[in-house]
């Protein structure tokens, strides 16, 4: 009678690896490759959504779509976490399952690396850990922090140094204090040799939604009723706003009645009140800016709007709104949050690490996420946290080359190199079983 295998015998691990970057906003995806390029990298919309004429798109079928109004969005991820996976398994499906999927693949014989956010609670990270194995059945799989894979970036070369030689490209920076401007939030995660320091993780509940949710609030209150505008609002706040360094000037440069009435520019000559041309999903898909014209404003107005070609031109005015929305990543406090601006937070972060390694971590502060390509950004948390550090600390700040794809083209790098799903120990963690093998 032929003798069972003992759970601790070894299973020979696929070949290939598909790597998950489960974003609330959107999917990266790609397959481990030994030189791995960013075109390998696929990004995809995370959401089921509905149009006005009741057709439903699925994940990357949304790039098909030609009437963005009123699209209703249903997202499987609240809060940075997997709640919705009823959605979240339609959208994989689409993504790696359906015929003609961009990343087609058997589960069966492949390998599953996925980042989550930090502190994802015990019981949401059992259900994925459900999903993967019992619906989706792959051969292996391993959960990850995304925070840690950026920690495999050359991040001296982003400040400037050269290029490290390609016998170290596997080995991780020792330090590095992470800021990750999400869709649904903004953590600050200190990683020391790969690996993040759980005491230091620090979240601020202000990301990319939380701003354009802000932002359609204003624009619905003084101009268009914006609330069922989503893909809109998100447009135009990655079209308009901006982080502004000098707050209560530009207030008053937009302020009708104050003291710098009539002077509309910042300081370094840009103008602050634009207009912006919204689209009709007939002859524009997307809107656009213009500089504001008072004169010619007040002419459309009254001409209802008529633009050349005999075209009704919809536009809003926009000034305060610009700035006002990102500030809040600064000064959550005004809109009635108790929680300190992102500079603050990167203090808090620090204060639960030793301090003989906060030198380290200020001079190599690296900043990933969607959020963070708002203009004036990067310049306001440098000055701030400058501001707030020890004066015997150095402060460098830098963005990452990539910083949408930024955990998926690391987390290539890492894979085939063995160090997550390999044989190397002293790096590797703990794989989990093949399916029939494994225990919750």
């Amino acid at each position: 009678m032929p003798t069972r295998p003992s759970k601790s015998t070894e299973h020979a691990l696929p070949d290939q690896t598909l790597i998950l970057d489960n974003g609330a906003f959107t999917i990266k995806a790609g397959f481990a490759k030994p030189s791995p390029e960013l075109e390998d990298c696929h990004v995809v919309q995370n959401c089921i959504a509905r149009d006005r004429e009741k057709r439903v798109w699925v994940g990357s079928h949304l790039d098909n779509c030609q009437d963005f109004g009123e699209l209703a969005y249903r997202r499987p991820v609240e809060k940075g976490y997997i709640v919705n996976w009823e959605a979240e398994k339609a959208i994989w499906e689409s993504l790696f399952l359906d015929k003609g999927a961009k990343l087609k693949c058997d589960p069966h014989e492949t390998n599953l690396v996925l980042a989550e956010a930090p502190n994802a609670p015990a019981a949401l990270q059992t259900n994925c850990d459900q999903m993967v194995f019992e619906e989706f059945q792959f051969a292996s799989y391993y959960r990850c922090l995304g925070p840690s894979l950026n920690a495999y970036q050359d991040v001296p070369h982003l400040f400037g140094s050269p290029a490290r030689l390609a016998s170290s490209s596997h080995l991780p920076a020792e330090c590095v204090l992470l800021i990750d401007c999400g869709f649904s939030h903004t953590t600050v995660t200190p990683i020391y040799k790969g690996r993040p320091i759980q005491q230091g993780i620090r979240r601020l509940d202000v990301g990319g939604k939380f701003l354009s949710n802000y932002l359609s609030e204003l624009v619905s209150i003084r101009y268009y009723n914006m609330s069922d505008e989503t893909y809109l609002i998100n447009e135009i706040k990655e079209s308009v706003c901006y982080v502004t360094n000098d707050f209560k000037n530009d207030l008053e440069m937009t302020w009708k009645h104050g003291p710098a009435r009539g002077r509309k520019t910042t300081v370094d000559g840009k103008d602050i009140v634009v207009d912006y041309v919204l689209p009709d999903y007939h002859t524009r898909k997307h809107g656009f800016i213009r500089p504001h014209d008072p004169t010619l404003t007040a002419k459309m107005r009254k001409l209802g709007a008529m633009a050349a070609g005999g075209a009704a031109e919809d536009f809003m005015t926009l000034g305060n709104e610009r700035f006002v929305v990102p500030e809040l990543l600064f000064n959550p406090t005004d809109v009635g949050m108790r929680q300190a601006g992102l500079p603050e937070i990167v203090l808090q972060s620090l204060s639960g690490v030793p301090p003989g390694v906060w030198p380290a971590m200020l001079a190599n502060i690296l900043v990933v996420g969607g959020t963070s390509k708002l203009e004036g950004f990067m310049e306001r948390l440098e000055t701030e946290i400058r501001q707030l550090a020890p004066a015997e600390c150095t402060v460098r700040i830098t963005r990452a080359q990539e910083i949408i794809k930024s955990v998926e083209a690391l987390g290539y790098q890492k894979s085939f190199r063995g160090q997550i799903l390999g044989d190397d120990q002293e790096e590797t963690p703990e794989v989990c079983p093949p399916p029939g093998e494994n225990e919750y």
